[in-house]
């Protein structure tokens, strides 16, 4: 039975997959979203009817790549000149504009062309979330605490509080992923005597996060932090489209870069075969196609 009140909901907001969980009974549990699935690809999508969000919105990037919107958790907060940007802008399949010394995605949606800021597209995963969220308890949410990662700038973490606005959420607090990590595998709960001081390792989708934390009767003191946003697996699934794309080319005398669906194909193939590489030790090679069908 839902209960009367309205929870604080916890999201996190990743860089590939995001999810989203409330606290009841004592307990976490992580809310399915309205495909029955526990994590939401970070992906939007603009069409000439409709906007996408999520798994539907990744399905579709290889027919749709230029209006297809993903990683935005790499472009918020940052400035256009950002060296990270401008390698990012290497890989992505959507167009980055700096419009008034402002960092834009540019897309094209019921026949008009659009600009937008990484906070709106932000928004637009948290909404998707908060309404999962809204539908399995029955009643509406506001208050919510979102997860960024230790190392995450003010002007990032205020982007990021302002994303949070635009979904319609009173955002409480921001949560380190490396302390988040600690709660959820209930270190917190550990009875000692004395502090302990505990490693957390965060491999995600987009960034790897290694923290140093102080913990004592519940407590949580973050003594170091460190990490690479652009250590992740997506970076993973890079490495192997350039490597494919370099094979493609040496091979078969093919720039595969000059077709975005073909990327996109080659990418996605990458990703599943970077999951079947978890825990096999070889994966399937992929079968070269005619890139044009």
């Amino acid at each position: 039975m839902a209960a009367t009140t309205p929870a604080t909901i916890g999201i996190d907001l990743g860089t590939t997959y995001s999810c989203v969980s409330i606290f009841e009974n004592g307990k976490p549990r992580v809310i399915a979203n309205d495909k029955g699935l526990l994590t939401t690809p970070s992906y939007v999508a603009f069409t000439k009817k409709e906007r996408l969000i999520g798994d539907d919105a990744k399905k579709q990037i290889g027919m749709n790549p230029k209006n297809t919107v993903f990683g935005i958790k790499r472009i918020i907060g940052r400035k256009f000149d950002d060296p990270v940007i401008q390698q990012d802008i290497t890989d992505w399949s959507f167009v980055v504009k700096n419009i008034d010394q402002k960092m834009k995605v540019e897309v094209e949606y019921q026949g008009e062309v659009m600009q937008l800021f990484p906070e709106q597209i932000s928004a637009m995963v948290l909404k998707k979330l908060k309404d999962a969220a809204d539908a399995n308890m029955r009643m509406k949410h506001t208050d919510a605490v979102i997860t960024v990662p230790a190392y995450f700038t003010d002007s990032q973490r205020q982007a990021t509080l302002n994303a949070g606005r635009i979904a319609g959420l009173n955002v409480k607090r921001l949560l380190n992923e490396p302390t988040a990590a600690a709660l959820a595998y209930g270190i917190g709960k550990i009875e000692q005597d004395t502090p302990q001081k505990i490693l957390i390792f965060d491999l995600g989708g987009g960034t790897f996060d290694v923290s140093i934390l102080t913990v004592y009767e519940g407590n949580f003191e973050v003594e170091a932090v460190d990490g690479d946003s652009h250590l992740g697996g997506e970076d993973f699934d890079n490495l192997l489209v350039n490597e494919f794309v370099e094979e493609f080319q040496k091979q078969l005398n093919e720039n595969l870069r000059s077709d975005e669906k073909a990327m996109n194909r080659l990418r996605k193939e990458c990703e599943e075969a970077k999951k079947t590489l978890s825990t096999a030790f070889n994966a399937q090679p992929l079968h070269h196609t005619n890139k044009t069908k």
